[in-house]
């Protein structure tokens, strides 16, 4: 991982820390933040968020900027995984609306 994607897991981790379930590990070339063994949220290169969603939350949320489905390898993923630029989560408050968006799609399944 670079600095970029280790200072953001810094800060899921902080956010996320008081989290009954929650697991961390490497997965995918990602640091991945599991809620009882499920990928909530995931940080990548150059600090990009990866989130997991709900198929029909993802199409809504790729209208937001710096929004768009996630690439891992040579595979395009569908909607439910999406990559989020840094640009995007600048703030606490932003980020945790997009691990509120993973928590609200893990708790629908």
């Amino acid at each position: 991982m670079d600095a970029a994607a280790i200072e953001l897991a810094d800060r899921v981790r902080a956010l996320l820390m008081s989290e009954p379930g929650l697991e961390e590990k490497r997965m995918f070339g990602t640091r991945a933040f599991l809620l009882d063994g499920r990928i909530l949220v995931g940080t990548r290169k150059e600090g990009v968020l990866l989130v997991r969603v709900a198929e029909e939350r993802g199409v809504e949320l790729l209208i937001e900027p710096g929004v768009t489905v996630a690439v891992m390898g040579a595979k395009t993923m569908g909607p439910s995984w999406l990559d989020v630029a840094p640009a995007a989560i600048e703030t606490d408050d932003a980020l945790v609306f997009w691990i509120d968006a993973a928590r609200e799609s893990a708790a629908g399944n």
